[in-house]
């Protein structure tokens, strides 16, 4: 009879050949990944139950969406999301995966990026004892740069020796933790297969979920495409205007360069300069291009400081660098401009606004009949075969989702047949249905001066209720840099529920509005 740990790599590849696109194809890194991993659950429990929690997660997305092909083949991302989130309710949330860093390969200079050990009691009250996470700090002013492309001057040695550990750590081919302008990225070397693989493991995201490539030059950029690759004019014009930024764009992906991992098998690979001086800086010092999603466990909300990304991820790397809260606290905007109409397709909201794509492209190409239109999917146009393999992230699996359910609040017209209810009447039944307890908290994220922001809430017996603001009704960006952060505040204040108040979708509300209906599993409308 086989071993547990032999019969768990099986059924872990398995799994992989089911989950792969194409089917059976499965990708060598992440099954060299695995196959280490079990090899070292010989010798841990805790490694053991990873490796089955990140089997349950992946039977569970796979035949979640089985399930939504064959009962609903015209559901739509909001209702998929909201499946999650009811499972969520009665307790079928996705388990948690991660590889544990600790094991004899490591070397001195490896261990010594550990705090000491700690002790912690785990499930079946069994005594581990294992190694935490350095939070590095980074100065951000400490760094600087000539031009957009150059390298970087860092004046402060505390913030060079944090950035040299965490270049050595990547370049060991182990993830780092490290923030961005738009939220903390969870990178590794995007060039590396191994590498790359642990990023999944980490996170326990699904294999067919594509990741960004973070460059720190258009040198660098170069060295990544075909070398038959020509430059639409229109990407040269967001290069010139966006980047460094938080602007995404797909190119053709050079099979011979760019690992499979990376594009899930994709034609096209997603990359982009960010301005952080702390991720250019980290870029520029590896000296290699860095595949990096969110660094939070998959379907979560995205980390917008290094405290975020160490109570979620904590244990389960051995960096995170700290330089401070993100600036702008939502992903990038992706966008492709590779059709053949030579449209640009937002396939993410983000960073930057479809309204500064299209003032930007009306300013540079005065011909009406060479202007690009700007097309932002599923508002101005659909595509169910991307949906089903996406060529970005976000795309497909839930995301942005806190452990308490969330409410998305809508005070605008609503559909027809839905009748809402006042703003009274909705606040005091909101808990009739939640399970019945003695008290419940229940968190708000509001706009300071809207309406239901500056309401006085009503006295409810058994509830507690728990206000985040998110900044003013006329400043959406103020909300784009609070949002992430006030779904974690709330869900470690410990609430039962979330509800959150719709903001305009213009501007950045487009992005806003785009992660609070994946994180929302219901929408109530109300009128005051």
């Amino acid at each position: 009879m086989f071993s547990k740990h032999v019969q768990t790599y099986r059924g872990l590849l398995r799994e992989l050949k089911k989950s792969s696109l194409p089917p059976h194809n499965i990708n060598p890194a992440l099954s060299s990944n695995f196959r280490r991993l079990a090899e070292q659950a010989r010798r841990s429990e805790i490694i053991l139950d990873d490796l089955r929690n990140a089997l349950i997660f992946m039977a569970s997305q796979r035949e979640h969406k089985v399930l939504l092909d064959r009962y609903n083949p015209l559901v739509d991302l909001t209702a998929e999301e909201r499946i999650h989130a009811t499972a969520r309710r009665v307790g079928l949330d996705m388990p948690i995966t991660h590889e544990r860093m600790i094991g004899a390969q490591q070397s001195t200079t490896m261990r010594a990026v550990f705090h000491p050990a700690t002790t912690i009691i785990t499930q079946g009250r069994r005594v581990v004892t294992m190694l935490s996470t350095q939070v590095l700090n980074c100065d951000p002013t400490s760094i600087s740069f000539d031009s957009p492309t150059s390298e970087p001057k860092i004046t402060s040695q505390d913030t060079l020796n944090s950035l040299s550990i965490a270049a050595k750590t990547l370049t060991d081919l182990q993830p780092v933790a490290f923030p961005t302008e738009t939220v903390y990225g969870l990178g590794a070397l995007a060039l590396n297969s191994s590498a790359a693989s642990r990023i999944f493991s980490v996170k326990g995201r699904p294999p067919d979920n594509p990741l960004i490539v973070h460059v720190s030059s258009l040198d660098m950029l170069y060295g990544l495409l075909p070398s038959s690759f020509q430059m639409p004019k229109s990407y040269d014009l967001l290069i010139e205007r966006f980047w460094p930024g938080a602007l995404t764009l797909l190119f053709p992906s050079d099979t011979n360069t760019i690992p499979p991992i990376i594009t899930a098998n994709q034609p096209t690979v997603a990359i982009r300069m960010p301005s952080h001086p702390v991720a250019r800086a980290l870029i520029a010092l590896v000296n290699a291009p860095i595949a990096a999603p969110s660094a939070n466990s998959s379907g979560k909300p995205s980390p917008t400081t290094a405290e975020h990304v160490r109570r979620d991820l904590g244990g389960k790397l051995s960096v995170i660098l700290d330089g401070g809260a993100c600036g702008v606290g939502l992903e990038s905007t992706v966008v492709d401009g590779l059709q053949e109409d030579g449209n640009i397709r937002v396939l993410r909201p983000g960073g930057i606004t479809v309204e500064d794509i299209q003032e930007l492209l009306r300013e540079k190409i005065q011909d009406p009949k060479l202007l690009p239109q700007v097309l932002v999917h599923r508002r101005d146009y659909q595509d169910k075969q991307l949906e089903a393999a996406p060529t970005t992230p976000g795309m497909k699996y839930r995301h942005y989702s806190p452990t308490a359910p969330v409410i998305l609040i809508m005070t605008t017209s609503p559909p027809q047949n839905v009748v809402p209810s006042s703003v009274s009447s909705f606040l005091l039944s909101v808990k009739e249905g939640m399970q019945p307890s003695a008290s419940v908290k229940i968190g708000l994220l509001t706009l300071t001066n809207s309406k239901l922001g500056t309401l006085v809430l009503p006295v409810v017996d058994g509830v507690e209720w728990c206000r985040y603001e998110l900044g003013p009704v006329d400043d959406p960006s103020v909300t784009a840099r609070r949002l992430f952060d006030g779904l974690l505040t709330l869900d470690q204040r410990g609430v039962e529920l979330i509800l959150i108040e719709e903001v305009n979708d213009t501007n950045e509300g487009l992005a806003i509005m785009n992660r609070v209906r994946k994180a929302a599993s219901e929408v109530r409308w109300i009128t005051f």
